[in-house]
């Protein structure tokens, strides 16, 4: 097993890593829509599931692979109403159809509208 480190991607907020390498896979914790640079949030469920989409794609490169090798998602929205213009933003990066999950929750971290975790194939 290997830790996935980079800064290209906020840093853990509370006791656990932005993503693990193991068994042939890259494993991403969820990632909120913040920018790693400024630690700001965009408001809006389009900016905001872009900034999840680019902080995924962050932990995959460090882990060495691209969006073409994730298998399977999560993904995580705090108003179910916002499902198709979180779709529209996530097509542009899943481009090879993932198996997903997608789940409205009551409350996210720092207030977000989404999150998304993935597991790729190394």
């Amino acid at each position: 097993m290997k830790i996935i480190v980079t800064e290209k991607a906020p840093g853990a907020i509370g006791p656990y890593s932005q993503g693990y390498e193991t068994n042939g896979l890259v494993i991403t914790s969820g990632q909120l829509p913040v920018d790693p640079a400024t630690g700001a949030m965009p408001e809006g469920i389009a900016a905001q599931a872009e900034w999840s989409c680019k902080n995924v794609g962050a932990i995959l490169e460090a882990g060495g692979v691209g969006f073409d090798k994730v298998i399977k998602t999560t993904c995580f929205l705090a108003d179910m109403a916002d499902f198709a213009a979180f779709n529209e933003v996530y097509a542009k990066y899943f481009t090879s159809k993932p198996a997903r999950s997608c789940v409205a929750v009551k409350d996210l971290p720092k207030g977000a509208l989404c999150e998304i975790e993935a597991i790729a194939e190394k």
